[in-house]
């Protein structure tokens, strides 16, 4: 029995890396699915390898997360064509990583505050009336960079832990309308962490030295998998957590 037979889930930045991973994991799970981006042939070639493999329907939508009245745009078409929102994934952001607090321009903030806290609050918002009709989920995307004070991500781990905190509030505020919200914050394997890896190799060796599990996370199986588990009833009473899928890397309780 497929545990999200019939739901329809958003997940933005749905066409590559994480996003797509995530969108197998749920697409396999039955869930519908509305896929955001701003590269409409990277979302349309996404979608023909969804439909194909899943048997679901993939509705792309190119939206930027910055821009409010986009967001909104995609909310209707959403409803437009299924009627309903089961799960918001909020896993898309731009920014500066790498370059030194001290380096970082105002610019350079306002990339990751608009495409990651910013998208999330403006998705959730316009989102929540028709999450409180399906009792529904949202799971923001936070990261290690934040938890941990990664060096260089100071911008992203800024907007990645603004995320956080509004996600507690939000389960607080919407407990009682049934809708829950929880925070994962994954390592995973990427086609840029992939380029990453064969251009560092000893960097690599390095890094994965200090993951007790000895691997980066796949998308689809590790991260995709505990996200459907958070979307499903399974997870009915889990909300306000943040769960760090980093391999042990953090070792936090």
């Amino acid at each position: 029995m497929k545990r999200l037979l019939g739901n329809v889930t958003i997940i933005t930045g749905g066409g590559k890396g994480i996003g797509y991973g995530l969108a197998e994991a749920f697409a396999e799970q039955g869930s519908n699915l509305v896929i955001t981006g701003r590269t409409e042939s990277r979302l349309v070639a996404a979608k023909e390898k969804l439909e194909q493999a899943y048997g679901i329907e993939v509705l792309p939508i190119v939206a930027d997360g910055a821009d409010e009245q986009a967001i909104k745009n995609v909310v209707a078409k959403t409803i437009e064509k299924f009627g309903k929102i089961n799960t918001l994934v909020n896993n898309a952001q731009v920014s500066k990583s790498g370059t030194p607090l001290v380096e970082h321009t105002k610019e350079d903030f306002d990339l990751a505050i608009y495409s990651g806290l910013y998208a999330a609050f403006f998705y959730m918002r316009e989102c929540f009336p028709y999450l409180k009709e399906s009792k529904g989920s949202v799971i923001n995307f936070a990261s290690g960079a934040g938890l941990f004070g990664k060096l260089g991500q100071s911008s992203y781990a800024a907007a990645k832990e603004g995320i956080r905190g509004m996600s507690r509030v939000a389960a607080a505020e919407w407990g009682p309308d049934g809708v829950r919200v929880n925070v994962v914050c994954p390592l995973a394997m990427t086609e840029s962490l992939q380029q990453w890896k064969e251009n560092y190799p000893e960097l690599f060796q390095k890094t994965i030295q200090g993951i007790p599990l000895g691997r980066f996370a796949d998308p689809k199986q590790d991260i995709g998998r505990v996200c459907v588990f958070l979307a499903s009833d399974d997870a009915s009473y889990v909300t306000g957590e943040t769960i760090t899928l980093q391999g042990g890397s953090g070792l936090r309780p």
